[in-house]
């Protein structure tokens, strides 16, 4: 039996604001937003390549404070580009940082060990480590 998880809710203030974080500056794909009345409205973001989304909204939403979400991680086959990338699109994002001793020998010292960190605008942290060795 697959398990597959399709759906991580990230609690946010603003809608709109988080919506331009993670579809413009992160360039997550806008799957949908959904408003029924004045009271609900979700807002399902995909990172390109993902088979797991994210949810901002409110009403249907579980609610949780704003910035309480830690550790969500996206993966990249190049950290050094992914870097590269959320800088031109003005995220503020660490430096490169290697966590621990490659486990498995690879051309690219920075494979499953190069991260990078950063924050959406409500505090909500996410971690995007390196793995180029996946096929």
């Amino acid at each position: 039996m697959n398990w597959t998880l399709e759906v991580v809710i990230v609690p946010v203030t603003d809608i709109d604001r988080a919506k331009r974080f993670y579809a413009e500056q992160l360039g997550f794909h806008v799957d949908h937003d959904t408003a029924f009345g004045d009271q609900v409205r979700i807002v399902q973001l995909t990172p390109p390549g993902s088979g797991c989304s994210i949810v901002i909204g409110r009403g249907a939403v579980p609610q949780m404070p704003p910035g309480s979400l830690k550790g969500l991680q996206l993966v990249v086959r190049d950290i050094r580009a992914a870097h590269a990338e959320l800088v031109a699109r003005g995220v503020e994002v660490s430096d490169v940082t290697t966590l621990g001793e490659n486990p498995t020998p690879t051309p690219d010292p920075l494979d499953n060990v190069g991260f990078i960190f950063f924050n959406d605008p409500d505090g909500n942290g996410w971690a995007v480590q390196q793995i180029s060795s996946r096929p």
